[in-house]
């Protein structure tokens, strides 16, 4: 993979939500973890997305011993959870906005060729579940983010690295009004730069998997 030219993307739920997630209010509305304009992310949608993970960790691994080192190293996972559910939709929105669409085809072809490069269906729903939280039922959507974000990079005539993409989904996130539940943090929206994260979510794709 690495003797490939990758393309990168989004490295890490904090790197986006450090300039996508506006500051909230005293208290987010009732029940909801996030909203996004007029979507609200609920705490129940939340945790149920975390429970997702945590079945496919303990059943990925019969040892308590490993069990335990995996919920360890996934400690944070109820906030870079919600993270990428809130970048999930602004992200889409910033691409409906510059008329990007994804079609099914282009991710079951990302999907395949990460599938032969790691070894198959199985080895990679355990990559992604172990290095980015990602439960295998999540695993399309996961992808089908990865490719929205790389073709509304092109579309803007930059990359995910770049300033100009985080401008673009910044402005979106302003657009439709992003209000975060103080329980879960709060974010910096005059930071102009990325901040580092130990959980990266989405992972650099190789050019051999974007669409045609």
């Amino acid at each position: 993979m690495h003797r490939r030219r990758r393309t990168a993307l989004l490295l890490s739920a904090a790197i986006a939500a450090a300039p996508l997630l506006t500051a909230c209010g005293n208290d987010a509305r009732p029940g909801a973890a996030a909203v996004v304009g007029d979507q609200r992310i609920t705490v129940a949608q939340l945790e149920n997305r975390v429970d997702e993970v945590r079945a496919a960790q303990r059943a990925a691994v019969a040892d308590e011993a490993q069990y335990a080192q995996a919920i360890a190293k996934t400690g944070s996972l109820t906030r870079d959870t919600l993270h990428g559910m809130v970048l999930d939709r602004v992200l889409h929105q910033a691409a409906r906005d510059a008329g990007v669409t994804v079609t099914r085809k282009e991710v079951q072809e990302m999907r395949s060729g990460l599938e032969q490069q790691v070894g198959g269906a199985k080895a990679l729903e355990a990559a992604w579940l172990q290095q980015y939280g990602v439960a295998p039922a999540r695993l399309d959507e996961n992808l089908r983010l990865q490719l929205e974000a790389q073709k509304l990079a092109a579309k803007l005539g930059t990359d995910t690295s770049r300033p100009e993409f985080w401008k673009a989904l910044s402005e979106t996130s302003k657009k439709l009004g992003v209000d975060l539940n103080p329980r879960y943090g709060s974010w910096d929206v005059e930071k102009s730069s990325r901040v580092d994260a130990k959980t990266p979510w989405v992972r650099e794709v190789t050019a051999a998997q974007e669409p045609a």
